[in-house]
């Protein structure tokens, strides 16, 4: 086969800053997809947009041609409007649990496309796969079934949804190319618009224990993936949210879950009570449904049936008992005062530790491995205190997870000002 171009004239353009065409953009995904361009061209090209960046009409070609690799899921046999949220990902972050079967109660679709965890910050599929019974993989058969009888599915995505994507990634992950926007963007919103959801909410998290720790680095990643939905058609709008702080009190899969039900029941962390139904909210809103209540629908069980049903109709029990970890132990505080500061990225790393997290792709996780946190910023707290219990089947990961942990609370006066960091919302983009 002739080749429309060489991946090292593609290579110099940019490497040279010069932007890339559209036919130049489609040829080289394309033939990175099928193998006619080689990992370490695509690694130097790579490279070179991490170092010289995009502009927005590459961001946008570059996505549509992941997009084009794969197919297009199509949900208008659905007799309700479709709408997904995605978060940027981070420590203890269970939301989508308790959000996809409240806002599917409140009168919506919605088409679900996760992941699994890598390094700190925890997937959703391992979380839900705690559940004895409960199937991540799904046929487009499967899932508009799910959809239709219960208003909800949570599942992975499958091969054939932008591959290209699953190439890249993996490639970007060991080439030092991950943090770059252009490619971030890309990455989550080809998959997002290739699902075929009509309306989407982005939740990009910042502060310590996020993916994008600066705050401006958060919301021009934030703009980017916006007008990336809002070109291809999807009601797109952006929450960047805070991460300084773990969300909730605990990070691993079965205890997030377990948590995850409490707020479903009616209870649960008000930060993680909060956050979920102000992403219902945006997302009743996005997909068009008036007069809704989601804090209602919490309350009153509705989202809870909606849980059990989801849960039960991809083979899992809703009933049964969640795994617990083999051996635990519990990290006291050392003075008393008022706990100032909690770092996000540590307690996540100690999670990870514990086993909660995986390293690489492909490696296994445990259930019921990770952290309880018994007092978080704001909270009084005596020495002696507990403030974190370990959870893990190996023992000899307390000693690691342990380092993790050293200094991550800060504990003191209550300042005059009160306590310094960011706000659950930090700021809200639609465009």
């Amino acid at each position: 086969m002739l080749e429309a171009f060489s991946a090292a004239e593609i290579i110099a353009a940019k490497r040279d800053h010069h932007s890339l065409t559209d036919p130049q953009i489609d040829w080289v995904i394309d033939a990175y997809t099928r193998g006619a361009v080689a990992d370490e061209q695509m690694s130097a090209l790579l490279m070179a947009i991490l170092l010289n960046g995009m502009e927005n009409r590459e961001i946008s070609r570059w996505t549509d041609a992941m997009i084009n690799s794969g197919e297009r899921m199509n949900w208008s046999a659905l007799s309700r409007p479709t709408v997904d949220k995605h978060s940027t990902g981070g420590v203890g972050d269970k939301i989508t649990l308790p959000l996809a079967p409240l806002v599917a109660a409140c009168g919506a679709a919605v088409p679900q496309l996760s992941g699994r965890g890598l390094g700190h910050t925890g997937g959703t599929l391992d979380k839900l796969e705690s559940i004895p019974g409960w199937r991540a993989s799904l046929s487009n058969e499967e899932m508009l079934t799910v959809l239709q009888d219960c208003g909800a599915v949570i599942c992975a995505a499958g091969a054939g949804l932008a591959p290209a994507d699953k190439k890249l990634y993996a490639l970007r992950d060991v080439t030092a190319t991950v943090e770059a926007i252009p490619l971030i963007a890309s990455s989550i919103m080809s998959k997002k618009i290739a699902e075929g959801t009509s309306a989407l909410v982005l939740d990009v998290k910042t502060g310590a224990g996020a993916f994008m720790s600066d705050p401006a680095k958060a919301k021009e990643l934030a703009h980017v993936m916006v007008g990336l939905g809002k070109r291809a058609g999807v009601k797109t709008l952006a929450l960047v949210t805070a991460m300084d702080v773990p969300l909730g009190l605990s990070a691993g899969n079965a205890l997030e879950v377990r948590e995850s039900v409490e707020v479903l029941a009616g209870g649960g962390p008000s930060d993680i009570v909060e956050l979920t139904v102000l992403l219902a909210q945006e997302m009743l809103e996005l997909a068009g449904i008036k007069g809704a209540d989601p804090a209602a629908a919490l309350k009153n069980g509705k989202a809870m049936d909606v849980w059990r049903q989801m849960i039960s109709a991809q083979g899992g029990d809703p009933d049964a008992k969640l795994p617990v970890a083999r051996e635990n132990t519990v990290v006291t505080a050392q003075s008393s005062g008022t706990i100032l500061s909690m770092d996000a990225m540590k307690v996540g790393m100690a999670a990870w530790r514990l086993g909660a997290g995986r390293s690489r792709q492909g490696e296994s996780v445990q259930a019921g491995a990770g952290i309880e946190i018994h007092a978080k910023p704001g909270d009084v707290i005596t020495a002696g205190a507990p403030l974190y219990t370990l959870h893990t089947d190996t023992p000899a990961a307390f000693t690691r997870a342990l380092e993790s942990l050293e200094n991550s609370v800060t504990i003191g006066d209550m300042p005059v000002g009160g306590i310094d960091r960011l706000p659950l919302i930090v700021e809200r983009i639609v465009d």
